[in-house]
């Protein structure tokens, strides 16, 4: 059975790990209403999406 011959050191192994992160969300600000929303979303509060009307508005 193959043994590592030495320690992995926390430098290595912070190397191999650079690319495991949490990716961070699009977040916009919506520019008739103001909100925050994600992109390519439709604003929850307002109901449009594209400029067009989607759903009702939230009361």
């Amino acid at each position: 059975m193959a043994v590592p011959k030495r320690k992995t050191t926390k430098s290595r192994s912070g190397k191999r790990r650079s690319h495991i992160k949490v990716a961070s969300k699009n977040i916009i600000e919506d520019k008739k209403s103001g909100e925050y929303r994600l992109s390519h979303h439709m604003d929850l509060k307002t109901g449009t999406y594209k400029g067009r009307q989607v759903l009702d508005p939230k009361d």
